[in-house]
């Protein structure tokens, strides 16, 4: 944890400072359904803007460092319709609320092997009955040594077997600050079952 509050001091590569276009165009096509929960929501760009759509939206990140900032960017108007919270995404199942959608945009490709399937079983277990949930991560067709492990879509489908139905995998745009300015990425639509 201490490498992301650390990160969270400055400008990470992957806070943007913006919303992530996939994430806006899920929104435009009507696939958000509140609550939403935004797993791993960094400085809160997605649960903001999903707030300012008119959704409810809980933030949760374990890097206080993030939190801080997002509930500082949380105006009054937005405000209202998002709360921030320190939690870790391994435990979302015992938040006692439960999520009608759930995004995770960069959260994923952090875990270790052995954490995915508990996360996926915690997240599963924060969704209502079939719920949705959105998987924004970093793909292995990512030139190796630049980022995270690279996800391949077995992974995915590894991960979050059984309880869920894998809708799609698809070829995405991760938005960063590094040089290449975006980076391949999956996106992964998943139905709680």
């Amino acid at each position: 944890m201490e490498f992301f509050d650390n990160a969270y001091l400055g400008t990470p590569t992957w806070d943007i400072g913006r919303p992530q276009a996939a994430i806006v165009r899920l929104a435009t096509a009507g696939l958000i359904a509140s609550p939403v929960l935004d797993v791993g929501c960094g400085t809160g760009e997605n649960s903001l803007y999903l707030a300012s759509l008119g959704h409810q939206v809980v933030g949760v990140d374990l890097a206080r460092a993030a939190i801080a900032k997002a509930v500082a960017k949380a105006t009054p108007a937005v405000g209202a319709g998002v709360e921030f919270v320190v939690w870790d995404a391994l435990r979302v199942g015992e938040l006692g609320r439960s999520f009608q959608t759930a995004i995770d945009c960069g959260l994923f490709h952090c875990l270790a092997v052995g954490q995915r399937t508990v996360y996926a079983a915690s997240l599963r277990a924060a969704l209502l009955p079939g719920g949705s949930a959105y998987l924004l991560c970093w793909s292995a067709r990512n030139p190796f040594g630049l980022g995270p492990e690279g996800i391949r879509k077995s992974d995915i489908r590894a991960a979050f077997h059984p309880g869920w139905s894998v809708e799609a995998i698809e070829e995405e745009s991760l938005e960063t600050l590094l040089p290449t300015r975006r980076v391949h990425a999956w996106l992964a639509r998943l139905r709680r079952l």
